[in-house]
């Protein structure tokens, strides 16, 4: 047994030395074999029956030989010596081998695709910080900052809307304190897209500060009307035009704008290269694969990105909550076709103005049921004359009419596009509504079509126009109608197409309340980022990026600027508190003549109340407020006489407390002492 052994280990080393020569040896016996087999007699049906049945027992153990035929794998050399044989595998048990070698290296490949750390260079030592100062938490005011130890960069500047207690508040500016302390390394203002809660709060900035402002065309043009606007038209200079898929270098970044789809013309993401690694920004996007103007977002250039390696994605996440897909602009168009065919008298269309391809569907139905366009309200006029004038959008110019000549056509000859789908009580379609239009009445016949959503926090206001419109006699064509308007923000499954493309390494949900983050960064985790790659930003939190980690640096400064839009001015933040005050917990108003010397009053005060009590309830408490008055006199402190405003801060405080402990309210209490 030992010889038989030794025997085997001599020739297992004389065949690794001729591994040709056995192989050769092999091929030549299987050819033998097979033609000794095919040469003999064939075998009787029921003999090759119990064969096979043979066979099975033989490989039960798995394909093995059985141990007591280990006698036949041996073999004589050309010496005569007897030595082991060469097993040759059984059929297919190399390709076996290849494929496993195969689905590991294909699971490699996979592992290694979807991983972005093996895309981003690990050893830079680059950093970049974040920090938002609007549009997190909210609904529109974006703006963010993304700088590096020498350089920042704006990404959008836009405004917001007030709600219910913000009195005489037209719209609301992100608060700039942060950009002051850092506007000497600012190289620039990136625009994604001309919507007002990107652009609405450029002017009230250039009016403090001027930076380099780049955008494609549209959304620059809508910023040079607001600095006509606003009359400061000197600092259209700052301008500059862009060119999508080609990169410009910015300060210490380099900045490529993609083309995305949205509800207005033009929109681009931004994929930002910075010392860090590449950031890509969506902006407002939707993958609308049908856009009115045939161009749809550009998904190779984002696949691009996302193979380079993304290092953070900042991802629009209005529409996180929606499930599949946010449907194509072009939908709308058939809602149209059918309003406009059954349509007896006028046609009036109300949308977002600067939802140009919106607008320019209903004008197309228009023209082809043979109807005059008449545009009506300052932004629709603004932004569709910036569109033709472009050449976004093409339409006889001839088949416009002015509000004041519509009455010269029939009324199944007029289609009136204007403002107000949000129910602004200043909007042209209010005005309609309730008959004080210079142009305009609101019929029996018309027919009235809101192409749009509330915006949270509308919703009362759109109500209230409706209202007012079917009381005109007016058909109403809003919540009835499924496919009225579509959304331009992308569902779940767009939003995780995003990521899949992207595959970024961080992940910063942007763009909506706080409730949208949180679910957009569930649908990131879903999709193979790691969770603690995920945060959660709120306005003013400074977010530090690097290759390796992220994590919060600070808070800075952030909140809101009120705005006077009838004015263009700021609104100071006592006044939109002391109108709060005033509204909610009603004004004290007092004038007293006081004797310096006898502390008492010279002649009766003069005390008026609002918003606290009426009829014979307030002469109660005018005569409560006169004895606590006459009972504050008696017990100032002489020095406290010296000072007239100190005087009435003391005298505020006593009849706070006492209308608080009889009405529970804080009203405003405003008095005007004389003393001599």
């Amino acid at each position: 047994m030992i010889e038989e052994n030794q025997t085997h280990e001599e020739t297992t080393s004389d065949n690794t030395q001729s591994q040709h020569d056995l192989t050769n040896d092999n091929n030549a016996e299987q050819i033998a074999r097979t033609q000794s087999d095919q040469a003999k007699p064939r075998e009787p049906r029921e003999q090759r029956g119990a064969n096979r049945h043979h066979s099975h027992k033989d490989r039960a153990d798995g394909g093995r030989p059985p141990q007591n035929r280990g006698n036949q794998n041996r073999r004589e050399n050309p010496n005569g010596e007897t030595t082991a044989k060469r097993k040759v595998p059984a059929s297919g048990y190399g390709w076996d081998n290849d494929r496993l070698k195969a689905f590991a290296t294909n699971e490699e490949v996979q592992k290694n695709r979807l991983d972005p750390n093996t895309r981003i260079d690990l050893k830079s030592n680059g950093k970049i910080k974040i920090t938002p100062l609007g549009g997190l938490g909210e609904i529109g005011g974006n703006m963010m900052i993304i700088e590096t130890d020498k350089s920042a960069i704006i990404v959008d500047v836009g405004m917001s809307f007030p709600d219910e207690t913000m009195h005489g508040v037209d719209i609301l500016i992100p608060d700039f304190t942060y950009l002051r302390t850092i506007r000497n390394k600012v190289s620039g203002i990136l625009i994604t897209h001309g919507h007002e809660d990107h652009i609405g709060a450029m002017a009230y900035l250039f009016k403090e500060m001027q930076f380099p402002v780049y955008g494609t065309s549209l959304p620059l043009e809508m910023i040079s009307s607001k600095f006509d606007e606003h009359r400061i038209k000197e600092h259209k200079s700052y301008l500059r035009a862009i060119q999508k898929r080609k990169p410009i270098k910015i300060g210490d970044f380099e900045v490529e704008w993609l083309h995305i789809t949205h509800s207005i013309i033009d929109c681009s993401a931004l994929a930002i290269k910075t010392p860090a690694g590449t950031i890509l920004h969506t902006g407002d996007f939707k993958i609308d694969h049908t856009p009115i103007d045939g161009y749809p977002t550009d998904l190779h250039r984002l696949a691009y990105y996302g193979e380079k390696g993304i290092l953070a994605l900042l991802s629009d996440s209005t529409n996180s909550h929606n499930p599949g897909f946010t449907r194509s602009e072009r939908t709308v168009g058939p809602t149209f076709d059918r309003i406009f065919a059954t349509a007896k008298g006028r046609v009036i269309m109300s949308t977002f103005s600067s939802n140009i391809h919106r607008v320019a569907q209903a004008i197309e139905y228009g023209l082809k049921y043979g109807r005059k366009i008449c545009v009506i309200g300052r932004s629709m006029e603004k932004n569709l004359d910036i569109a033709m004038r472009l050449g976004y959008i093409k339409f006889p110019k001839d088949q416009f009419i002015d509000a004041h000549h519509v009455n010269k056509y029939k009324e199944s000859e007029i289609l009136i596009v204007t403002t107000g789908s949000q129910g602004e009580p200043m909007s042209a379609l209010f005005r309609m509504s309730v008959h004080e239009h210079r142009h305009i009445k609101i019929k029996p016949q018309d027919q009235v079509i809101l192409s749009a959503r509330a915006i949270p926090g509308n919703e009362a206001g759109v109500s209230q126009v409706i209202n007012h419109l079917q009381k005109a006699g007016a058909a109403v064509a809003y919540q009835d109608y499924a496919d009225i308007h579509v959304s331009g923000h992308a569902g779940q499954e767009e939003q995780k197409l995003m990521i899949r493309l992207c595959k970024p390494k961080f992940f910063l949900p942007v763009h909506g309340e706080y409730n949208h983050a949180v679910k957009h960064g569930k649908t990131a985790v879903s999709c193979g980022v790691e969770e603690r790659n995920v945060y959660i930003m709120s306005d003013g939190e400074q977010i530090e990026i690097t290759p390796k980690a992220m994590k919060k640096l600070k808070s800075v400064k952030t909140g809101k600027s009120y705005i006077d839009n009838q004015r263009n001015n700021k609104i100071s933040n006592d006044v939109v508190i002391d109108r709060q005050t005033m509204a909610n917990d009603g004004v004290v108003m007092i004038v007293a003549q006081i004797s310096l010397n006898e502390r008492k009053l010279v002649t009766p005060a003069k005390i008026t109340t609002f918003g606290l009590t009426g009829g014979k309830a307030q002469g109660y408490l005018v005569k409560e407020l006169e004895d606590v008055l006459s009972h504050f006199l008696d017990n100032i402190k002489p020095g406290i006489m010296q000072s007239n405003k100190a005087l009435e801060d003391e005298l505020r405080k006593v009849i706070r407390k006492h209308c608080v402990r009889k009405f529970q309210k804080y009203p405003m209490i405003v008095p005007t002492l004389l003393v001599q």
